[in-house]
């Protein structure tokens, strides 16, 4: 057991890369509190299937962008297990494509809050709770490429989530390792609603493996960086995308 005795928060746990990563840490002794926006389903399956592997995790409802949620967030995790050992971000999204000519500002610090903000205030509230361990990060392949049409808010937000994860790792370090992911297309419900069929076509026919990431991908990636497996691995941004894009 990679994580015996350890607690994780993983944001955005109720569905997708959320939920596999929640699951994945759990499996390896990993006591989890997932947070939740909309997806209160999705969390309490989450929760259910941690406890179905003997494991414990609870699920918390909130806002990631306000200061407020994420201290209820936190709070609820040490009240339950004691400390914070693990961070995974990974909650965030596009909310919806635009170009900058037809862009609000309402719309552009909504995607920097979501992504950004987010991360920023998870952080600050886990220092305290957090003597050593990991960081883990979800920023994105966008963060590299400058994203699709009509997500240049999602990619300079996880661009400079990719920027704060080297920062945080010089300031944090030696006692908190902080890293991210740049994941590619992965089959989740955020290409199903915002990317159409035939770029996810593309995408296989051009990665070297010949098919899309699964959740999974990402959370075994996930539990390495979550893990000493990776010790002597701090700041870096992994690529897992198939091999669409070296770096």
């Amino acid at each position: 057991m990679k994580l015996q005795g350890k607690t994780a928060i993983v944001t955005g746990g109720g569905r997708d890369i959320g939920r596999a990563c929640a699951v994945k840490l759990a499996s390896e002794g990993a006591n989890v509190a997932i947070n939740y926006f909309a997806s209160s389903a999705g969390a309490e399956q989450t929760v259910a299937e941690i406890e179905k592997l003997g494991g414990k995790a609870i699920a918390v409802q909130g806002d990631l962008s306000k200061a407020e949620d994420v201290a209820t967030l936190v709070d609820a995790t040490v009240k339950e297990f004691g400390a914070v050992d693990v961070l995974v971000n990974n909650a965030g999204g596009l909310i919806s494509r635009k170009t900058i000519a037809e862009m609000p500002l309402e719309h552009w610090q909504a995607v920097m809050d979501l992504n950004l903000t987010s991360t920023f205030l998870l952080v600050k509230a886990c220092l305290p709770h957090m003597k050593s361990g990991a960081i883990v990060n979800l920023a994105s392949q966008a963060g590299r490429d400058g994203g699709g049409p009509g997500a240049v808010a999602y990619a300079t937000s996880k661009g400079a989530v990719m920027t704060m994860t080297r920062g945080l790792a010089k300031e944090l370090g030696p006692e908190i390792r902080v890293n991210a992911l740049c994941p590619g297309m992965i089959d989740t419900d955020f290409h199903n609603i915002h990317t159409a069929d035939a770029a996810r076509r593309g995408f296989e026919a051009a990665a070297a493996v010949k098919r899309q990431g699964v959740p999974e991908d990402a959370a075994n990636l996930v539990l390495f960086l979550a893990c000493d497996d990776s010790a002597f691995i701090t700041g870096a941004n992994v690529d897992i995308n198939g091999g669409v894009l070296f770096s």
